[in-house]
């Protein structure tokens, strides 16, 4: 449910929080006060196009956010899920999602699943043929889930299946040319016989061959230092000691040491001697050792960072041209695949139409039973499902709510024919019957009591009433009937302050709803009002 929301410069709108509840949420106030401009707000929050008109007269940005609390939803902090939009007059727009930046697009995407909007202008959804199937397929519940479920499985393997069909029944010439392409690939790759850590090694030659000059005259320093001065002198040292060794047995322990540092010398003085003769490169070695490099770095450049990743890539395309190479076995395969997924696919995409065909005429009649208590008795809704050629992700059938308003004529498609506020009363009389089974957590209805009164406008606030035990509703009314049923009454007014027009918000008392219900239901408040707006407060409760 949406906790809090605050809205920053929007038409008369300077600055405002409302802090709204579980329940019904009904706001009533002054004309030109700003309804309309907070219903506007909740839009721009949903998603919705904004105009830069609606930006407060004066100011460079118009800021709207909103708290909701949904404790079961992944992008909840500790259950509160915190949205904003900020639009500037220059063009800038900045939506965020819990601190993350994210897109109009992905902020629409996101609220769909909360907030659905209902009013003159705003039944997108009742207008939307998939959204219609939705309806249908919420209200008809687990007996149909299951079936979509297998259905949907299946789909997904349909449109892979599909996909890979496309690709090797393509244009004959195109695929030999991609042959010929990556049968050069592999023969530029195979010629090269490259061995998995070769770079190294040659990398490795190459730096010696750069120093060439520097290894050898240091190497020859070195060893010449060795072998003509400190073996020398280590073997006259140790022969020296052993002529008294016999004396202490301090001086053998030395000899023994002394001999130990010899040997180990005379290793070094070896290995040495050995890295002098490794040193030497021909002038045809070193040519092949940078026409070697330049190979691998002409191929890395082309088909991989290593060597590694070439001869994976090698592998790679050898395995797709097979794949074309044998594309008709293959694609005999997938056909035959293709088949047995649409066999059953079509089973259960007729199953789901026999449920739906059933299930749309009940709700079709519960829909109308509805109807008759919204001032719309000669109105007669038909959900017509009609069975299609091809699959889609939700079976084959095409659902479309039909309407007739008037008797005696025919009936065609409900966003056709219905005006917005037919259009509010029937999503009404829908929302009603689903409001078990519906799982939008919040409703908002902009000013839906249009063009009723009396025996309809009681009808329509207990509806509203029914459907907040399941949803949190939000609702725009000038109906005392409306008024008097809520759960929380939020008065909407404006004051001049500084010559600039703002707009106020205040959640009533009781003693305030019923002065206001008073005020709604004649424009004044007298003894009389005031016993009628306390008479239709206490039906709510009765």
């Amino acid at each position: 449910m949406i906790t809090k929301l605050h809205i920053k410069n929007i038409g008369i709108i300077e600055d405002i929080e409302i802090d709204f509840n579980n329940g019904l949420n009904v706001l009533t106030g002054e004309t030109g006060a700003g309804k309309s401009l907070i219903i506007g707000a909740l839009n721009i929050i949903a998603g919705e196009r904004f105009s830069k008109e609606m930006i407060r007269n004066g100011e460079e940005y118009s800021y709207i956010e909103v708290c909701l609390y949904e404790p079961e939803n992944s992008d909840s902090i500790d259950g509160n899920i915190i949205i904003s939009r900020e639009i500037h007059t220059n063009g800038r727009n900045m939506c965020k999602i819990n601190g993350r930046m994210t897109t109009v697009n992905e902020l629409r995407s996101f609220m769909s699943h909360f907030i659905e909007i209902h009013g003159q202008n705003d039944n997108q959804n009742l207008s939307n043929v998939k959204e219609q199937r939705k309806y249908l397929d919420e209200y008809i519940g687990k007996e149909i889930e299951e079936i979509k479920k297998d259905y949907y499985d299946k789909y997904v393997e349909y449109n892979e299946i599909k996909k890979e069909l496309k690709q090797n029944l393509g244009d004959e010439k195109e695929r030999q040319r991609k042959i010929d392409l990556l049968n050069y690939q592999i023969k530029e790759i195979s010629e090269a016989n490259l061995r998995d850590g070769e770079e190294e090694i040659l990398e490795d030659k190459r730096r010696k061959m750069l120093n060439v000059e520097k290894l050898e005259k240091n190497l020859e320093e070195a060893d010449i230092s060795i072998n003509g001065n400190t073996i020398d002198a280590l073997s006259n040292s140790i022969r020296a000691l052993e002529r008294v060794e016999q004396i202490d047995a301090k001086y053998e322990e030395t000899v023994k040491s002394l001999k130990s540092v010899y040997y180990e010398l005379q290793e070094i003085s070896r290995d040495i001697s050995g890295y002098r003769e490794e040193i030497y490169f021909d002038d045809e070695e070193r040519n092949e050792i940078e026409e070697r490099l330049d190979l691998i770095n002409s191929l890395k450049r082309k088909y991989g960072n290593s060597i590694k990743e070439i001869l994976e890539y090698k592998n790679e395309i050898e395995e797709e041209v097979y794949k074309i190479e044998n594309s008709e076995e293959r694609n005999n395969k997938l056909k035959e695949q293709l088949k047995s997924v649409e066999e059953y696919m079509e089973e259960k995409a007729s199953k789901m139409h026999n449920i739906r065909n059933v299930q749309s005429k009940i709700l079709s009649k519960e829909i109308n039973e509805n109807l008759k208590d919204l001032e719309l008795k000669n109105a007669k809704v038909n959900i017509h499902i009609d069975y299609q050629d091809v699959f889609s992700e939700y079976g084959k059938d095409k659902v479309v709510i039909y309407i007739s308003t008037n008797l005696g004529e025919e009936e065609k498609e409900l966003n056709k024919i219905a005006s917005g506020g037919e259009q509010s009363r029937i999503m009404l009389a829908i929302k009603t019957v689903l409001a078990n089974t519906d799982d939008m957590p919040i409703l908002i209805f902009d000013e839906i009591d249009t063009g009723i009164s009396g025996k309809a406008a009681n009808a329509v606030a207990d509806k509203l009433r029914k459907i907040s035990k399941q949803h949190q509703v939000i609702c725009i009314s000038h109906l005392p009937s409306i008024a008097a049923y809520a759960d929380y009454n939020y008065f909407i007014s404006k004051q001049v302050i500084n010559e600039r027009t703002n707009t106020n918000i205040k959640l009533l008392n009781e003693n305030e709803v019923i002065q206001e219900i008073a005020r709604i239901s004649s424009g004044e408040i007298n003894d009389a009002t005031m016993k009628y707006a306390f008479e239709l407060r206490n039906k709510r409760v009765s």
